[in-house]
């Protein structure tokens, strides 16, 4: 089965969005749902404008999209998806793109979508080297300044392979640390953190405000692959209780492999999220 890493490391280049009511010990209680676009690739490239259709039917408000085969909106363009997303009550937050050739295409494209969001959606360089993260880290602060100008915040997906050790040295915090915090974030993938063995909550804590993106998602440690929630071995409602101290803006669905349909998945999360609180 193809999954999403595969599909990162070959091109080389997720959302859902709740404002949640404050909470300590009970469950956050989520009052608007979002979707990484990914989810649904093969329905977007398929039918975009339909498939936004269905996902506003189920519930969901905010989006993040994803570059595919058809460009960064799955064959729209940056202002079509826009007024289709408005016009069904829905907002392209932001979107998953590379540090390539086409950058400045894709930091004016996001702008002109409405975006409040770019993301670099995997490592822009291959090497996991000390020297090489230090590298990325410095790219991240130069494309940051390039996303400022367009009024655009930009950010870092993570997946697994980055709290891989080197030097002693786990590599994410060297992006964490030698990256400008000011104007660079993290979109905090937290079903790949806690596969590595690594709990998002530590990160949260050391680095308050510096995580605005979150990709909820729940995972089967054993086989390394996303489930739809309750389903896996993340606590969903714990990791949403400390929303407020990651600086969470919006938090995006993620769901890589399936049982069955996409689309079920997507309202199967929905409709679990909706019952939390």
């Amino acid at each position: 089965m193809h999954t999403r890493r595969d599909f990162l490391k070959s091109a080389g280049g997720l959302a859902l969005s709740a404002a949640l009511l404050p909470t300590s010990s009970q469950a956050a209680k989520v009052k608007s749902v979002g979707l990484q676009l990914y989810t649904v690739r093969k329905e977007m490239l398929a039918d975009a404008a339909g498939t936004l259709k269905q996902l506003a039917k189920i519930g969901y408000k905010e989006l993040e999209s994803a570059r595919s085969d058809k460009g960064n909106f799955y064959g729209l363009q940056p202002k079509e998806i826009r007024k289709i997303a408005n016009d069904l009550g829905m907002s392209v937050r932001s979107g998953h793109v590379h540090i390539d050739k086409d950058w400045q295409r894709s930091v004016d494209a996001a702008a002109e979508a409405g975006q409040e969001y770019l993301i670099c959606s995997s490592l822009p360089s291959q090497g996991q080297t000390v020297a090489n993260y230090q590298r990325v880290a410095d790219l991240f602060s130069k494309a940051a300044e390039d996303c400022k100008k367009a009024n655009l915040v930009f950010g870092y997906h993570n997946h697994e392979y980055e709290f891989e050790k080197a030097d002693g040295k786990v590599l994410y915090d060297i992006l964490l640390e030698r990256s400008d915090p000011n104007l660079v974030k993290m979109e905090l993938d937290l079903g790949w953190v806690i596969v590595t063995g690594y709990d998002p909550l530590t990160y949260i804590e050391k680095y308050p405000g510096r995580f605005p993106l979150w990709h909820l998602k729940d995972m089967d440690k054993a086989k390394k692959e996303s489930t739809e929630f309750g389903k896996g071995q993340i606590d969903i409602a714990k990791m949403l209780q400390n929303a407020n101290k990651s600086g969470m803006k919006y938090f995006f669905v993620e769901q890589e492999e399936y049982a069955g349909a996409p689309m079920d998945s997507v309202k199967y999360n929905y409709e679990y999220l909706m019952k939390l609180g």
